[in-house]
């Protein structure tokens, strides 16, 4: 239960352009890249629960590992994924339903961060997070 606990964002790389990618408009990612994130994290077995807390939402996700489930991302974008258990990483395949690109996400635990990384087209972020 590695991932367990609250995590603050600390600091971000290549965010902006990450949002640029996603077709986030410029004051949306000038925003979202002060969203003051935190996330919480419990983990029962194969069961998440993860409540996310920034400056624009609040809201609290539930999905088990491998199973597809619904996700609108902060700016409206819905998507359509899962989250596996790949070694010590949570590794997330999602699908846009506006235009059918995928979207990768990992997260693990690197010395006392989380990372949150981040893949679409071609574009790699990466996000860090304290307890």
């Amino acid at each position: 239960m590695a991932f367990d606990g609250t995590w603050k964002i600390d600091r971000n790389e290549n965010y902006e352009k990450f949002m640029e990618a996603m077709g986030v408009g410029m004051m949306k990612r000038k925003l979202g890249a002060h969203d003051n994130l935190k996330i919480t994290i419990q983990q029962n077995g194969d069961k998440f629960n993860v409540k996310e807390h920034s400056n624009f939402r609040n809201i609290e996700i539930e999905f088990t590992l491998g199973v597809t489930f619904e996700y609108s991302l902060a700016d409206g974008t819905e998507l359509s994924g899962a989250w596996a258990l790949e070694g010590n990483k949570l590794v997330g395949t999602f699908t846009r339903k506006d235009n059918g690109k995928v979207l990768k996400a990992t997260r693990e635990i690197v010395g006392d961060e989380l990372v949150q990384t981040y893949v679409y087209e071609g574009v790699e972020s990466k996000r860090f997070f304290k307890r």
